[in-house]
């Protein structure tokens, strides 16, 4: 018999791939979403995380939940409000999945969290970060850690759980490799500030087989940095991209200031990076298909 992975935004673009990957795999593969029905092909069920509502057949043969639910941080203006639902989707969505499975009869083994490199803080420089760092002192590294404290009170229920603090996913349909192809693909493409922050990508197709590693290993416990082994500065990568793409890159750097006055506070993020280590997910034996920067692009770009 397959075994069946819940996933909670499952719709999303690592979800969407990871869906993919698990079908090929031979797994059955459910969602748990703002509204029932059929989603790409995958059975959904309704949960209302404000209202604290769920469909608890959801669970039903689950051994997995893969928990990606989150509104999104890159994507609008930092408001109060944006503030707000950036940190209840995380911590809200995670309390309603313990709660649930405190309550209900089920064959979940384990949950595997989406989790965030924010966690280090916006700028650490050119030092290797890694799982046992301190964590940063801004908005996404609060964020983070009280995303993660929600997802260590599942393990309470005797549940295994793992947390996958998420660097820069590289994708060709959409996220950041997406948007810095965008202006090297009409031949303007530039480093961005100084362009020596450290960037600490992965390809989503490494991300999503970590995913699934981590679902079937019961070694992998705690929390693991969810990044390539050769993270590189926003200049190599801009220009790596460039090369490959056959396009020129010759323009200055876009500076500091014109992030600041586009991107309002969400410009730390680009303007800031992390040397974020995957030492310790390699070390239980898993293998990345795309360690290499080069190799990355090309597949991808």
């Amino acid at each position: 018999m397959s075994k069946t992975i819940l996933i909670t935004g499952g719709t999303g673009l690592v979800g969407t791939r990871l869906t993919e990957l698990l079908q090929s795999k031979n797994y059955t593969v459910k969602y748990l979403s703002r509204s029932a029905g059929i989603k790409n092909g995958i059975e959904s069920f309704q949960w209302d995380i404000d209202a604290g509502t769920i469909d608890e057949k959801a669970f039903e043969n689950v051994h997995a939940v893969i928990h990606f639910a989150g509104a999104g941080v890159a994507d609008k203006k930092w408001t109060p409000q944006r503030k707000k639902e950036i940190l209840d989707s995380r911590t809200k969505s995670t309390q309603l999945i313990k709660s649930t499975l405190e309550k209900i009869d089920h064959k979940v083994e384990s949950v595997i969290s989406a989790s965030a490199i924010g966690y280090y803080g916006w700028d650490t420089g050119g030092v290797w970060v890694k799982e046992g760092s301190r964590f940063g002192d801004d908005f996404l590294a609060t964020v983070t850690k009280a995303w993660e404290e929600k997802v260590d009170e599942i393990e309470t229920l005797g549940i295994r759980t793992a947390k996958l603090r998420i660097g820069i996913v590289f994708s060709e349909k959409g996220g950041a490799l997406y948007e810095l192809a965008k202006p090297i693909k009409y031949g303007v493409g530039a480093p961005l500030g100084s362009g020596d922050q450290y960037m600490s990508w992965i390809h989503i197709d490494d991300l999503c087989e970590m995913f699934i590693y981590a679902a079937e290993k019961k070694e992998v416990q705690g929390v693991f940095n969810a990044v390539g082994p050769n993270p590189e500065t926003n200049k190599v990568i801009t220009k790596m991209a460039a090369k490959v793409l056959g396009k020129p890159c010759f323009l200055p750097n876009v500076p500091s200031f014109v992030l600041k006055i586009i991107l309002g506070k969400r410009a730390a993020m680009v303007l800031g990076g992390s040397r974020v280590s995957s030492e310790k997910i390699q070390s239980l034996g898993f293998d990345f298909k795309f360690p290499e920067l080069k190799k990355a692009l090309e597949d991808l770009l």
